[in-house]
């Protein structure tokens, strides 16, 4: 029951917000800029209010306050962290889209000062889901289910690459009109899914208003975009993946459910670097690799569906796959 009222008040509580947030936006001209960079026909979405990702964080908090408030007063905060990991995200995203909107420009924090906070933030989450007995140094292996004891230290540091690695891989996602949302629900349903099988209650309640929440913001974010969600959504959304992963105790989980994230990120790295490499020259028409395709042709729901399809298809094999970890 607790699942189903998190999934509809996140849900609720992410549309009537979003009517509220979006003119509120607008007249206070938190528009987006658009890299002069990127694909020319983007330059029509320059003022679109952006950092609308406020609408979902408002309607998770909600849903896990009060659809969870059972489990809180058990003393079960697991929910309440994981919110509270992917907000600290979040804020970090926050800071970085009001730069970008009193500069009037598409650079906000700089990329080592990002990378050093998501760093502190990780390791705090990391050594409190040790703290809440959530999190052992003791790699699952999804797939093969096998798990591989670590040393403590290198756990940390490994499980900290990650989290670093993911958020911003989710960032790079958000390029397309609903495209990291698209990706990004799928993702949130095969969790809620192992999260039920496996009896962990407070992260099906997070799981539930995670999917909720996107569902209510792609209202307003499918092409054409009446509101981005800003690096404040999209880091947030990354956090709420990692918490998510890290929580269950399997974060090389986020590889095949991650996939498309990765490859956004390796599409740009292989961009960047083959250019250096070769004074020039590019593999891709355009990077990340959502532009590339958009460069071939592609309208921008067709990129939507097609990633969003792709990240269907692997959440699905993994949940097949790995929802008999614990011989349930």
């Amino acid at each position: 029951m607790k699942i189903l009222q998190s999934f509809l008040i996140s849900l609720v509580v992410t549309l009537l917000v979003g009517r509220w947030l979006i003119p509120l936006l607008r007249r206070l001209k938190a528009g987006q800029s658009i890299k002069r960079d990127g694909p020319v026909w983007h330059l029509s979405k320059e003022g679109t209010p952006t950092m609308g990702g406020l609408m979902f964080i408002a309607g998770i908090l909600l849903a896990v306050l009060l659809a969870g408030w059972g489990l809180l007063r058990a003393g079960d905060w697991t929910a309440a962290a994981l919110w509270a990991f992917a907000m600290v995200q979040g804020a970090i995203g926050m800071v970085d889209d009001r730069k970008k909107i009193k500069g009037k420009r598409n650079e906000g924090l700089k990329g080592r000062d990002k990378a050093l906070l998501q760093l502190i933030v990780a390791v705090v989450f990391i050594l409190l889901m040790r703290v809440l007995g959530k999190l052992s140094p003791n790699l699952y292996v999804p797939f093969f289910n096998v798990t591989i004891p670590l040393p403590e230290p290198l756990y940390v540091a490994f499980a900290a690459f990650v989290i670093v690695g993911t958020v911003n891989s989710v960032n790079l996602t958000d390029g397309v009109d609903g495209l990291v949302s698209g990706v990004t629900l799928p993702v949130a349903l095969c969790f809620l899914l192992l999260a039920l099988k496996w009896g962990q209650s407070a992260q099906a309640v997070f799981a539930a208003a995670l999917a909720a929440g996107i569902i209510g913001f792609l209202v307003y974010n499918f092409h054409p975009a009446k509101v981005f969600m800003g690096d404040t959504g999209s880091l947030f959304l990354g956090g709420a993946v990692c918490a998510l992963a890290f929580s269950m105790d399997m974060p090389l989980v986020l590889v095949p459910l991650g996939i498309v994230y990765i490859c956004e990120a390796m599409s740009d790295i292989l961009q960047v670097g083959y250019f250096k490499l070769t004074h020039g020259k590019r593999i891709f028409k355009m990077a990340p690799i959502h532009h590339h395709f958009e460069k071939c042709g592609w309208n921008e729901k067709k990129v939507f569906f097609v990633f969003s399809g792709v990240s269907l298809a692997f959440s699905v094999l993994t949940y097949l796959c790995i929802r008999g970890r614990y011989g349930l």
